[in-house]
């Protein structure tokens, strides 16, 4: 076949089936835009391999077969992201009761009470000096660690290194009443 024959034969084949195919893709991925495109890059390909197809292939059928390839491809792009949607909206549901049930469980008499006072005014009392001196200034006083900073002659680096030992050292303390709480919240 020459090439004008090629072009003749490809354009009378675009002419008849473009609309019908897009009719078809349009069908299953409902976007306009996306049956146009898996319909163009059908009929590129077809040019592109037109001389490898053997002779008694039917160049609408070849077509159709990529087309119906690019519409499953899609579906079952968009199957996958309804899925991951899904298992969010799970674990944004799953969060938000966690959220609920910990409110719920929460008991303002416990997480107040003189034990774990008592507790936490040990834990304080073994830290250094300058450790509790500072987690005193930022907790209890308010101040920033800037200013905190400025008041110790230390650098903010210092400050929060005194307050993350202080919290550690505390969170350290308190793991039996924090266990408590998280199972109290579970369930």
């Amino acid at each position: 076949m020459s090439q004008s024959s090629d072009i003749q034969h490809f354009n009378e084949l675009f002419n008849e089936y473009y609309e019908r195919f897009i009719r078809f893709a349009l069908s299953y991925v409902k976007e306009q835009q996306a049956a146009e495109d898996f319909v163009l890059e059908a009929f590129t390909c077809y040019w592109e391999k037109r001389h490898q197809l053997s002779p008694d292939s039917k160049p609408p059928a070849y077509i159709l077969t990529i087309i119906k390839n690019k519409c499953l491809n899609q579906l079952q792009k968009q199957k996958l992201q309804l899925r991951v949607k899904e298992e969010l909206r799970d674990h944004s549901e799953w969060t938000l009761n966690i959220r609920i049930n910990t409110l719920e469980a929460c008991d303002p008499d416990f997480l107040f009470s003189d034990e774990i006072q008592q507790i936490i005014d040990n834990t304080l009392k073994r830290l250094p000096q300058k450790t509790r001196h500072i987690f005193s200034l930022s907790r209890n006083q308010g101040f920033t660690y800037k200013e905190i900073a400025n008041k110790t002659n230390l650098s903010q680096k210092s400050i929060e290194f005194h307050i993350s030992k202080a919290l550690y050292q505390l969170r350290i303390s308190l793991k039996d009443f924090i266990a408590t709480l998280i199972l109290l919240f579970l369930f």
